[in-house]
């Protein structure tokens, strides 16, 4: 209870902070004003990658079976919402993932869902729990964030709503100003390598849990060194360190050894296992499998570059009896 009272006063004074910041105030530019989608095939194949593959909106935005080694998506719960996160994560109150189905979205205009997934802002003006990685969305490239809503449009829709957050009265006060302006890019280089990794990597929202947090921000000296800690049914989760240090990171893997780490489990081949009281794990793999070869390729090279940490995590801790 006392990790959670602070960590739940740390959220506080971050956003407490947020309120002198004067550009926190109005998250509409220009651009976000009025939205044209293409929607295109290849804008919508493109949405339904970044969806499931990168950005991993499902992994939130979908039931996933703990009961089962990576937390596997239930079936027929795509986009449906419903998921509960809570205490277990060091959260201020309860929350869960949306749905974002068309059965929810139907009264969403276009440029209210662009503000809400990169200003984090809702359909009613209000803001949106941080949780949701809007932070990092807002430095999408524009075509990536229009290529998401049209693919969003297509979905099946799934019937059902969610029970209402439940958060602190002290944060639900300081959300208020955290709305922010989306800086969307207007070109997205492919090309430079490393640019290109840290822009999958920002999306992926990778240092959201492979960076450790003071006082709710990101502490940029451990940037990727791992050590966050998660409450799981068989005991305590800790994210690696992913810094290319020889040692506690990855600095000893290659760029395959990298990409086969992910392969491991494509949902093509993979059988989730039953995880009973052992270890699991909160990363996404299945979502993240089907990211390409390429794209894995280039969030290695970027990991390749950020400073080497010294930090040997201790993965797994099982629940005591």
């Amino acid at each position: 209870m006392k990790q959670l009272q602070k960590l739940l006063w740390a959220l506080v004074s971050v956003l407490l902070l947020q309120c002198v910041n004067p550009k926190a105030y109005s998250p509409v530019n220009e651009r976000i004003r009025a939205v044209t989608l293409a929607k295109s095939d290849a804008e919508i194949e493109r949405g339904r990658y970044l969806v499931n593959h990168v950005a991993a909106c499902m992994d939130c935005h979908s039931r996933r079976d703990y009961t089962r080694l990576a937390g596997p998506i239930v079936p027929g719960t795509l986009g449906a919402g419903g998921q509960k996160f809570g205490k277990e994560l060091g959260l201020p109150g309860t929350v869960y993932g949306k749905n974002i189905t068309p059965f929810a979205l139907k009264a969403w205009s276009d440029q209210e869902l662009l503000l809400a997934i990169t200003a984090g802002v809702s359909k009613n003006g209000k803001p949106l729990f941080p949780m949701m990685p809007s932070r990092n969305y807002a430095h999408m490239a524009e075509s990536d964030a229009k290529a998401v809503i049209a693919y969003l449009r297509t979905l099946e829709p799934v019937e059902g709503t969610t029970p209402p957050a439940k958060i602190a009265a002290p944060v639900r006060m300081a959300m208020r100003m955290m709305p922010h302006k989306a800086h969307l890019q207007t070109l997205l280089d492919r090309k430079n390598r490393i640019e290109y990794g840290k822009y999958l990597v920002t999306m992926a929202g990778c240092a959201d849990c492979h960076t450790k947090r003071t006082m709710g921000m990101l502490v940029k000296k451990a940037a990727f060194s791992g050590g966050t800690e998660m409450q799981l049914a068989g005991g305590t989760v800790r994210s690696a360190n992913v810094t290319p240090d020889q040692e506690t990171g990855i600095g000893s893997w290659t760029k395959q050894d990298f990409i086969r780490r992910f392969k491991m489990y494509d949902p093509a081949t993979y059988q989730a296992p039953a995880a009973g009281d052992g270890f699991n794990t909160m990363m996404p793999w299945t979502l993240y499998a089907n990211m390409t070869e390429d794209d894995l390729g280039a969030i290695y090279e970027y990991l390749r570059t950020v400073k080497p940490a010294k930090n040997k995590v201790m993965v797994f801790t099982p629940r005591k009896p």
